[in-house]
C-alpha cells in the first residue's frame, strides 16, 4: 500500500514530536524537583498564594492591601501538569483553612503580564498606533459623527483624536461599551453584557490598554485552558502551555500532555487532518470559509469525539453557536493565532466592570483631545443630500448633528434597519443581508456560600446549555466576595431561550450547574441558595460565522462619499471579538484620514454653496 507524501510526513513528524515530548517532560520533572521547595516559575509551574487572616468587616474593601506577615504556599494545579501527577487542584478565593490561630483565607496571586511587546503583531499594531500620532496635523480639523460607543466606536473616535480631528461619538443608551455594557444594580454589584477574556493574540487591544497606561488593570491567569468533564462531575481536564517553550511547540505539548479527553489514535487522526491548514497557510485557511467545522473534520477524517471533546465547547466560545453551523475559517484563524504565538492562547480578566475600568479611559483621551462624547443619543435617522451623500443624523428628540463625515459603529443588524431605502441596492450594502447577529444570553448568579470546586480562571463547562463560565468572586478583584461566590455563565446557543423568561433560563442553568458541582449545587437549591440573579439578553450580538459569509462583509470606506463604518463584522483579519471590535476602529480612522484631504475640500464646497444659497 503506497503511503502518501503527507502521511509520511505527519508520521516523521508526530515521531519526533513524541521523543522531544518525552525529553521535555523529563527536563521538566527535573526542573519541578529541583525547585520542589522554591520558586518553579521557570516552567510556570506554581500558583503563587497568599494567606493571611481576615480583616473582618473591611476584609472586601482591603483585598488589595496584603499583610506583610503573610506566608508563601507553593501548590501545583493541575491532574497530570508537566508530565507528573500532581495534588488535586488548590480552590481560589475564599477557602477557609482551619489553624491554630483562626480562620485563614487564601487568594490567588495574578500571573506577571506576558512578553507580548516583541511578537511581530503587538509592533505591527503599535506602528498603525503611533501612524495616528505621527501624521501630519490638519489645516482644519474633520468633524466626525460616529454612531455607536461600542468598543469600535470608541477605538475610531481614540484613534482620530489622536490624529488632530474631532470626533463627536453618540451612544444610544445612557452606559458606554455597547457589547462589553454593564450596569450596576440597587446593591452595588455589576452585572454585564458577556464575560469577556483578553487574550495574548489581541494585539491592538494591547496596544490600547498600553497607550491608555492601564496595563494594570488586566488580571493575567496562568497559562492554560481548563474544561469541565461532564462524565466525570467536580472534574476538570486542562491543557497547559510549559514557559520554557516556544510556539507552537507549548501548544503541540499541551494537547499531546493532556489524555483525559482524546486518546492518542484521535490525536494523531486530528494532527494529521490539521496537515493542510499548517503547509497551506492563510490561502488554504481562507478557502475552509465555505465549510462548516463538523463538514471540513468529516472531509478531513478526524474522528467524531474531537468534535464532540473539544470543539463543540471551543465552537461556543468563539460564536455561541455549534460546530454544525460554526465556519471553519474562523476555528483556524483562531488555531492559527493561538499556536503561532507563545501567548498568544494566555487569558486576562479585566479588574473590574468594562464601562468604567476600560471604556472610560478611552473617553477621557477622546475628550482630552477636543472630542466629544454623547449619551442617549440614539439615531432616528440618516438624512441624505440630493446626491445621496449624508446630510446629516436626525437623533431621537429630533436634533440634527452635523460632520463633515460620518461613521456607523452599531451592530451590523442596526445598521440595516437605518440604511436609506436609496442605498440598499447598492452591492456593498445588499451583501450584508447575510450578515446576521447571534443570540446572547449571560447569567449572574450570587450564591449564599463560596464554591470550592472552581478556579481562578476561564472554564468550558462542555454543557449542552452553558458555553464558558466564571467564578468572578475569585477571578476579578472589583467583584472579590470571601464569603459568596458569584458565577458568571454565557448561555448558548441561546436561539430558542432568547424569548424564554428568566426564570425558565436560570432553572436550566441550574441543573447544568447540579453536574458540574454536584457536591455543591442541587438544581432544587437544597444546597447552595441563590441570593439574586440577573439574566442580560442580547438578541443581536456579534455576527453569525456560517459558511460564506466572508465575502460578505464590508470594507471599512463605504462607496459613499464621507460615510463609513465600524465593527467586528466589517473587514479584518480577526475573529467576532473585542479585538476585531478595536482593529475596525482603527482601521476606520485610517481610512477617514486617508480621506482628510478630499473630506476637508468637500466641507469647504459645501460652505461655500450654502452661503452663496443665503
Amino acid at each position: 500500500m503506497r503511503l502518501s507524501w503527507v502521511a509520511v510526513g505527519s508520521y516523521w513528524f508526530y515521531a519526533n514530536l513524541i521523543e522531544l515530548v518525552f525529553v521535555v517532560d523529563v527536563k521538566l520533572q527535573g526542573l519541578a524537583n529541583m525547585n520542589l521547595l522554591g520558586s518553579v516559575s521557570a516552567a510556570n509551574l506554581s500558583g503563587l498564594i497568599h494567606v493571611r487572616k481576615p480583616c473582618g468587616a473591611h476584609a472586601r474593601h482591603r483585598r488589595n492591601n496584603m499583610d506583610p506577615g503573610y506566608y508563601n504556599l507553593l501548590t501545583f494545579r493541575g491532574s497530570d501538569s508537566m508530565g507528573h501527577q500532581l495534588s488535586p487542584p488548590m480552590p481560589c478565593g475564599g477557602v477557609r483553612l482551619r489553624s491554630e490561630v483562626g480562620t485563614l483565607q487564601v487568594f490567588c496571586k495574578d500571573y506577571p503580564r506576558p512578553d507580548l511587546e516583541s511578537t511581530v503583531n503587538f509592533l505591527e499594531a503599535a506602528k498603525l498606533s503611533s501612524s495616528f500620532c505621527t501624521s501630519a496635523r490638519p489645516s482644519k480639523p474633520l468633524q466626525v459623527v460616529i454612531a455607536g460607543a461600542g468598543l469600535a466606536g470608541l477605538s475610531t473616535a481614540k484613534y482620530l483624536a489622536d490624529a488632530g480631528h474631532k470626533p463627536i461619538l453618540l451612544e444610544a443608551r445612557d452606559v458606554l461599551g455597547g457589547k462589553v455594557a454593564a450596569w450596576k444594580d440597587s446593591d452595588g454589584d455589576w452585572y454585564e453584557t458577556g464575560l469577556h477574556i483578553f487574550f495574548g493574540a489581541y494585539p491592538n487591544v494591547q496596544n490600547l490598554f498600553a497607550e491608555l497606561d492601564i496595563n494594570d488593570r488586566l488580571q493575567w491567569k496562568e497559562h492554560s485552558m481548563i474544561f469541565a468533564m461532564p462524565d466525570k462531575p467536580g472534574e476538570f481536564s486542562r491543557f497547559d502551555f510549559p514557559e520554557v517553550l516556544p510556539a507552537p511547540l507549548n501548544g503541540i505539548w499541551a494537547i499531546l500532555r493532556n489524555n483525559e479527553m482524546l486518546t492518542w489514535p484521535e490525536k494523531v487522526r486530528f494532527a494529521i487532518g490539521l496537515l493542510p491548514a499548517m503547509l497551506g497557510g492563510q490561502p488554504y485557511v481562507e478557502a475552509q470559509d465555505g465549510l462548516t467545522v463538523k463538514e471540513w473534520m468529516r472531509r478531513q477524517g478526524v474522528p467524531d469525539r474531537v468534535n464532540d471533546e473539544v470543539f463543540i465547547a471551543m465552537s461556543k466560545a468563539l460564536n455561541f453557536i455549534n460546530p454544525n453551523e460554526l465556519s471553519m475559517q474562523c476555528v483556524l484563524i483562531a488555531l492559527n493565532r493561538f499556536l503561532q504565538e507563545k501567548h498568544g492562547s494566555k487569558m486576562a480578566f479585566l479588574d473590574g466592570n468594562p464601562p468604567e475600568r476600560l471604556c472610560m479611559p478611552i473617553v477621557d483621551h477622546i475628550r482630552s483631545l477636543g472630542g466629544e462624547v454623547q449619551l442617549s443619543s440614539r439615531i432616528q435617522k440618516i438624512e441624505l443630500n440630493a446626491d445621496g451623500t449624508v446630510k446629516h443624523f436626525v437623533l431621537n428628540q429630533g436634533n440634527i448633528i452635523e460632520g463633515d463625515a460620518y461613521v456607523m459603529a452599531t451592530p451590523v443588524d442596526i445598521l440595516k434597519l437605518l440604511l436609506p431605502q436609496e442605498w440598499k441596492e447598492i452591492s456593498y450594502f445588499k451583501k450584508m443581508e447575510k450578515l446576521v447577529g447571534v443570540p446572547v444570553i449571560n447569567v449572574h448568579i450570587w450564591f449564599d456560600q463560596k464554591l470550592k470546586n472552581t478556579y481562578d480562571h476561564l472554564l468550558f463547562s462542555r454543557s449542552p446549555l452553558l458555553s464558558v463560565y466564571a467564578d468572578m468572586s475569585v477571578s476579578c478583584k472589583e467583584y472579590y466576595d470571601p464569603n459568596r461566590s458569584m458565577l458568571e455563565l454565557v448561555f448558548a446557543p441561546a436561539e430558542e431561550w432568547i424569548s424564554r423568561s428568566d426564570e425558565e433560563i436560570i432553572e436550566a442553568t441550574m441543573n447544568e450547574l447540579s453536574r458540574l458541582f454536584p457536591d455543591e449545587i442541587a438544581a432544587d437549591q437544597s444546597k447552595a441558595k441563590i441570593l439574586k440573579y440577573h439574566v442580560v439578553k442580547t438578541p443581536r450580538s456579534v455576527y453569525k460565522t456560517v459558511p460564506n459569509c466572508e465575502p460578505c462583509r464590508p470594507l471599512q470606506r463605504s462607496p459613499i462619499e464621507g460615510f463609513y463604518l465600524a465593527g467586528d463584522y466589517t473587514k479584518q483579519k480577526y475573529l467576532a471579538s473585542m479585538e476585531g471590535a478595536v482593529l475596525s476602529g482603527k482601521l476606520c480612522a485610517q481610512a477617514i484620514v486617508q480621506d482628510s484631504d478630499f473630506l476637508i475640500a468637500r466641507a469647504q464646497k459645501r460652505t461655500k454653496a450654502e452661503a452663496s444659497v443665503a
